[in-house]
């Protein structure tokens, strides 16, 4: 097997970067010019060393993050199926299943922007522009509450954030600590089991193959299928007034700014309560009254305080929903342009409770 392999790999060696008097030897392809050679070869250090020349923020991220990488980690970077969450689990490290993400797992900044321009998108890894890259991460801490949207990261930027699992690292010193306890000894066969048998399934992370369709296949298809706009109402007289009363370009507008939002809500007859609650009948309600969901202490001290979801509030709240009510579970960094929100809140109006 080695004798076989061993041609390829020198084939390939002469392809990317051997000397010609290799390529002439072999007579298959060529030495690799400086400048291809350079345009693979580049390494970021903890430091800082290497890192591209560039600048973006959370703002012009989102944008960059939902065309390039929300197929496959969400639009608010809470992860798809078996792909990995890149926003949340702070604190969750010492539990049974912890959740490594961003920031709650990874140690230098250097190493995000290095994966991220290296690695993503997934498929055509390398095809960001730097500034991409930045804006790209940028999103990814706002994301984790680590900076503002208008924080611009750059390479001059970068060490002005702090990653909470910098100091979550150790040198690995087993070979000096542990190596010589068990090196060029026997091994121990005594006192072993009878018998070997599985007693638990890598399920909780979705790698084990199911004949049945997965949970999160279901939420996906449920995701994927939000029923269009209808309105349900008994008596023609009030349909008639609710029709008048709705902008129904507006509303059509809406159904396609709302795709920002159905990875967590839902709306709609079937509509469930996923990451968020549902949002039928949400225009004019009181906050926080989604039966069976649980909401963040914040949204609740407001509900109790008389919030209510006018298209005054939702506007607010959807702009900027962390600036809006400090402490909220929701992750999403908010809608730009007005016309924007004014079209989802239109959209929303669609649905009754």
């Amino acid at each position: 097997m080695l004798k076989f392999l061993k041609p390829f790999f020198i084939s390939s060696f002469v392809v990317i970067g051997a000397t010609s008097v290799w390529a002439e030897k072999l007579g298959l392809g060529r030495a690799a010019l400086p400048e291809e050679i350079a345009a693979w070869d580049w390494d970021v250090s903890p430091n800082g060393k290497g890192l591209p020349i560039g600048a973006g923020d959370a703002i012009d991220g989102e944008e960059i993050f939902a065309d390039q990488c929300a197929f496959c980690h969400g639009d608010f970077a809470e992860g798809m199926g078996r792909w990995p969450e890149l926003a949340g689990g702070i604190d969750t490290l010492a539990d049974d299943d912890p959740v490594k993400t961003v920031g709650s797992y990874w140690p230098y900044m250097s190493t995000v922007i290095d994966y991220v321009k290296r690695s993503m998108p997934y498929g055509n890894a390398g095809s960001l522009t730097n500034d991409e890259v930045y804006a790209i991460v940028a999103y990814i801490l706002y994301s984790n509450d680590l900076i503002e949207d208008d924080f611009v990261l750059s390479n001059e930027t970068v060490f002005e954030v702090n990653l909470p699992n910098a100091d979550g690292f150790i040198l690995d010193n087993r070979e000096e600590t542990e190596y010589a306890a068990w090196s060029g000894a026997e091994p121990c066969m005594s006192e072993c089991k009878d018998e070997v048998e599985i007693t638990m399934r890598a399920r909780v992370i979705d790698v084990t193959p199911r004949e049945k369709t997965s949970e999160v296949s279901q939420s996906q298809n449920i995701v994927t299928t939000v029923p269009s706009a209808t309105l349900e109402i008994k008596d023609e007289e009030e349909e008639a007034v609710m029709l008048a009363s709705l902008d129904v370009d507006l509303a059509a507008a809406g159904k396609k700014v709302f795709k920002k939002c159905k990875s967590c809500h839902q709306v709609g007859e079937k509509a469930k309560n996923r990451t968020g609650p549902h949002l039928n009948g949400i225009v004019g309600a009181s906050a926080a009254t989604v039966e069976k969901f649980k909401y963040s202490r914040a949204l609740e001290k407001a509900a109790d305080g008389g919030l209510i979801w006018s298209e005054k509030e939702l506007a607010g709240f959807l702009k900027k929903p962390k600036a809006y009510l400090k402490g909220s579970k929701m992750s999403f960094a908010g809608l730009k342009r007005e016309k924007d929100i004014a079209a989802v809140i239109e959209y929303l109006k669609t649905f009754e409770k």
